[in-house]
């Protein structure tokens, strides 16, 4: 059973009264969902819906209202009612995050998954909390972002040639996903890698569950992974062979941008500023 939907409020971009979570189609900014839009309810329909999506626009609009993981579903959308009290009189997105940047990536950022009062609060990935502040400042310094900030769906971001995503579309208590719902979310994964891999030259994965996630899927689209597995580590790099159209894909690993890391001097500035410089030379 989910939360009882909170009263609209306004949305602190548009202004425009959204309730929490916000339901598809009502105007919250860059919602790619309609009414209309296929739901996912168990794990067949996710590769079901994944599968046959035709382009980045159709996948985005359904992941954003997949419901297969009950857990997940009833965590984003209590936390999305209850909410924190710094952002008590905004709407809640308290939704899957969906992809988001260049419609024709040359670089997939992979992260693990929302963060409750993050992307699940604003609707785009890695927007609203620290862990975006660190990474689209490190993508405006290196031009792949027009913005040193990610605060808000609507608030003018844009990203050339790169596309950011997550291993797991919701956000998950404690910030643990657990193996099945992994396995229910990995087609979302899977059609993100397909649908990208024609331009496709480069994946950076934030974190080692995003790396092994990242790997996982490619195996399973038939990408040849070298053996034995690589192994992740900031800076880690290797490389995958597309099975369709062909070609090198460059996966990259970096500390992800946690709190847990950039506050305790794990992860640094320089370090990140140097893994992203590497991606950075396939766009240009």
């Amino acid at each position: 059973m989910s939360a009882t939907p909170g009263a609209p409020l306004p949305h602190p971009v548009t202004g425009l009264p959204v309730a929490s979570p916000a339901p598809p189609g009502a105007g919250w900014p860059g919602d790619p969902a309609t009414r209309h839009t296929p739901v996912a309810c168990d794990a067949g329909q996710v590769a079901r819906l994944a599968g046959d999506a035709v382009d980045f626009a159709a996948l985005d609009a359904r992941i954003s209202v997949c419901r297969a993981c009950p857990r997940l579903v009833r965590w984003r959308e209590d936390v999305a009612v209850t909410k924190r009290a710094a952002f008590v009189g905004e709407p809640y997105w308290g939704r899957p995050g969906p992809g988001f940047g260049d419609p024709h990536p040359r670089v997939l950022v992979v992260g693990l998954a929302p963060a409750a009062h993050g992307a699940n609060r604003t609707g785009r990935m890695f927007t609203g909390d620290r862990s975006g502040d660190w990474l689209f400042a490190a993508l405006h310094r290196a031009g792949l972002a027009q913005l040193p900030t990610s605060v808000a769906a609507g608030d003018g971001q844009r990203l050339r040639g790169v596309r950011i995503v997550a291993a797991v579309r919701c956000a998950p208590p404690g910030n643990r996903p657990t193996t099945d719902e992994r396995d229910r979310c990995a087609p979302w994964l899977e059609r993100d890698l397909s649908l990208a891999a024609p331009g496709l030259e480069a994946i950076l994965a934030l974190g080692g569950l995003a790396w092994d996630a990242t790997l996982a899927a490619a195996r399973r689209l038939g990408w040849q992974v070298p053996a034995p597995r690589p192994r992740f580590g900031h800076g880690a790099e290797t490389e995958l062979g597309v099975a369709d159209p062909g070609g090198m894909v460059r996966l990259v690993g970096s500390y992800h941008v946690s709190q847990q890391n950039t506050f305790t001097g794990r992860l640094t500035e320089p370090m990140l500023d140097a893994v992203i410089a590497r991606l950075g030379a396939s766009i240009r």
